[in-house]
């Protein structure tokens, strides 16, 4: 006797996400640069998809402020400046320090899980040279640490500052800003400072927590207006 088998399909992804995800990877890669002005049917003709699921794909950008509307020049990747930079970091620390005052009297085991997986990708990415899945796996490490919050509203305030914080990441990963602190020891000392920050995150050592975050959004910070102003 013979038995059936069903196979079940895998649902394809929605072509409007398809095209999200493929902006915000060349956003992020610098292929579309900070201003330029993103034509619909050049979009088309990159991504090989339609102009409906392209045009809900850029409305999702601009509510996540990755691209603006401007009513001459249409769509635009925003800006990086650094007015924009200096308030990130502000918010950086604002919102991190937030999460730590919620997240030290919670459960965190799930994320911290999460957030050591990460980080072994980060490891991973730095020894290949990956730089793309460096960003996306750092952001993954810090957007975990924002769930240790279980704060839906500092989940999107950290989600929103950091997406600002992966263009630059990239943008200054592979070039020579302080060759007395090459790229490799920059990357090591975050692999690092994200141990110790799992660390006193396990051990609920808040004012150690605190310390960490600061002295890491620092190091980065630093880097980023050696960069800029370069």
């Amino acid at each position: 006797m013979k038995t059936s088998v069903t196979i079940q399909k895998i649902p394809k992804q929605p072509l409007a996400v398809t095209a999200y995800e493929t902006i915000v990877k060349k956003i992020i890669c610098l292929e579309y640069l900070p201003s330029q002005h993103l034509e619909e049917t050049q979009l088309v003709e990159d991504l090989g998809i339609g102009r409906t699921p392209i045009r809900e794909a850029l409305v999702r950008l601009q509510g996540e402020k990755m691209v603006e509307s401007h009513p001459n020049k249409g769509v635009i990747v925003r800006p990086i400046t650094l007015q924009n930079t200096k308030a990130m970091f502000e918010s950086m620390v604002i919102f991190e320090f937030g999460v730590v005052d919620v997240a030290i009297n919670k459960n965190c085991s799930t994320f911290i899980k999460k957030m050591k997986q990460a980080n072994e990708t980060v490891k991973k990415a730095i020894l290949s040279n990956k730089v793309f899945k460096l960003v996306e796996a750092n952001h993954e490490f810090h957007m975990n640490f924002a769930k240790c919050s279980q704060n839906e509203f500092l989940i999107r305030a950290v989600d929103d500052a950091r997406k600002e914080a992966k263009r630059l990441s990239y943008l200054s990963y592979d070039n020579i800003i302080d060759p007395a602190r090459p790229i490799e020891i920059h990357y090591e000392s975050v692999v690092k400072e994200h141990d110790q920050i799992i660390d006193s995150l396990v051990n609920k050592d808040k004012s150690r927590l605190k310390q960490l975050l600061q002295g890491h959004i620092e190091t980065f910070r630093q880097r980023i207006i050696i960069y800029m102003t370069s």
